[in-house]
């Protein structure tokens, strides 16, 4: 039976990836002349990769009638994949990589709380105690910083150019 450790490290990896996927897909939208194109293109190819694996698992075909029962909710996850792919595309090239994934976390964790506070979506009851909003006001905390330091670099190397510059006419 794994631990929790190797579920926390198999999280960390998997979220690793995420500012690659934004890079990609950023990139991919420019390629293709609209955000909107590589968000299609993006599911498409997850699709044609998920399938494969599907089959070697031998995975028999799912009763969407059951699916039908369950809870409305049960298929926005779709609509927040295209909400977020799409977003990381208009926001990753502008923020930065760093920026943009750190309000991202910012966010989930903010909504994770929320989930977990009134157990919403089949989740277990898990108060928003003080030491897990301190969590959530550190990760904002990091958010800010992040910022900050996107903002102040380029103005640095701005002062730089500009003393150079300076130097050179005298």
């Amino acid at each position: 039976m794994p631990s929790s450790f190797s579920f926390l490290v198999a999280a960390l990896l998997a979220g690793g990836v995420v500012p690659f996927q934004a890079g990609a897909n950023a990139m991919l939208g420019r390629l293709l002349g609209h955000p909107l194109w590589a968000t299609l293109i993006s599911l498409g190819v997850s699709a044609v990769l998920i399938v494969p694996v599907m089959i070697a698992f031998r995975l028999p075909v799912p009763s969407v009638e059951m699916a039908l029962k369950g809870p409305w909710w049960v298929w926005i996850g779709g609509a927040a994949g295209v909400v977020y792919i799409t977003a990381a595309l208009l926001l990753a090239p502008r923020l930065g990589a760093a920026s943009f994934i750190v309000a991202v976390i910012a966010g989930q964790m903010a909504a994770s709380l929320l989930i977990d506070h009134f157990a919403l979506m089949g989740f277990a009851h898990r108060p928003a105690t003080t030491a897990r909003l301190a969590g959530l006001a550190l990760i904002i905390g990091g958010l800010v910083v992040t910022q900050w330091a996107s903002t102040i670099a380029p103005q640095a190397a701005q002062s730089d150019f500009n003393q150079s510059q300076k130097g050179d006419s005298e």
